[in-house]
């Protein structure tokens, strides 16, 4: 490196880590200097980035604005599975390779969704409060309560984390119905489970409903007023996918209105949670806040892989998990 030449330049946009010595550790071994924000605005993250040779994102927006100011080719690097908040094909299109990482939680979150499930489905947190209100009712409380061999636990998409959640639910005995159309009628037997030719057939057939599908222009909003009507009044809905998969203003009419019987959610459209949000008034409703992909070591998991990601991106090698041309 020339001495007219700058240094290369990381940036963290925001984090929610204890401590950033990982990347700054592998900054400093590709000899970049470092630097970490909180961002929130897109205003913040334009002028974080500016010149950035790497830059490693969390929550922040990573528009199109603020990809212009990047230094050319530099990396970007996701703190998760999704990367709704990057403007990909901005990014792609101005040949700055997004890395994201995939595998971090996978146990993670399908462990807690399917806590999720089996919680609501024994009514875990209805018969607490009824014990706490001096009841001791457990038939009058838990009515109706199916077997679990007589639910059908519905999966809308099937990626990595869908796949484990079955795979932990398979002991209890539930029948699985998958909408997944990468997924063949072949594929979804060798898995134990049923294929659902369209999303009308889920909606209905569902006891269950667990969404396991990326944001994208086509899946926003799947889980409608239309859909929820659809499904069975006694029907559960899952999600520790993406917010936007639900319209949460339809949702909460339907779990006032008893279109459907329950839900739990870990993930939202804003988070975190307004605190005027009607899903805060509905006993009907599990909350976590976005906690499904949590454990001591998937948080050190995920900053080791984007530390070694910043190393990459310094060295000029390609991403681990680079983000598919398509987005």
């Amino acid at each position: 490196m020339s001495k007219n030449q700058p240094l290369p330049y990381v940036v963290v946009t925001d984090y929610t880590f204890p401590t950033l010595a990982r990347e700054e550790a592998a900054a400093a071994s590709g000899k970049a200097r470092f630097a970490a924000f909180q961002c929130a605005s897109e205003t913040e993250v334009i002028d974080a980035v500016a010149g950035a040779t790497v830059v490693a994102v969390q929550f922040a927006p990573l528009s199109a604005k603020a990809i212009a100011g990047l230094a050319p080719g530099a990396r970007i690097i996701r703190y998760g599975v999704g990367y709704d908040n990057i403007d990909i094909a901005s990014a792609l299109r101005n040949n700055h390779p997004v890395a994201y990482v995939p595998d971090y939680c996978t146990d993670e979150v399908a462990d807690h969704t399917a806590t999720l499930i089996l919680a609501r489905l024994r009514k875990v947190a209805d018969l607490d409060r009824s014990v706490r209100a001096g009841e001791w009712s457990a038939v009058a409380r838990a009515r109706p309560m199916p077997a679990f061999s007589q639910t059908c636990i519905g999966f809308l998409g099937l990626g990595r984390i869908g796949r484990a959640v079955l795979e932990r639910l398979k002991p209890f005995g539930f029948r699985f119905l998958i909408r997944d159309p990468a997924l063949s009628y072949q594929d979804a037997a060798q898995l134990g489970a049923e294929h659902a030719s369209n999303l009308e057939t889920l909606l209905a057939q569902a006891d269950v409903l667990t969404l396991h599908l990326p944001s994208s222009a086509e899946t926003r909003h799947i889980i409608s007023s239309s859909a929820l009507a659809q499904m069975k009044n006694s029907a559960i809905l899952i999600n520790t996918a993406r917010g936007d998969l639900i319209d949460e203003a339809a949702l909460a009419v339907a779990l006032q209105a008893g279109t459907i019987a329950a839900a739990a959610l870990d993930v939202f459209q804003a988070e975190p949670l307004a605190a005027d949000h009607p899903f805060r008034g509905l006993e009907n409703l599990t909350l976590t806040p976005h906690a499904a992909w949590y454990s001591d070591s998937a948080i050190d998991k995920l900053q080791s892989c984007v530390a070694d990601e910043i190393a990459r991106g310094l060295a000029g090698r390609e991403p681990r998990c680079p983000v598919p041309a398509s987005g």
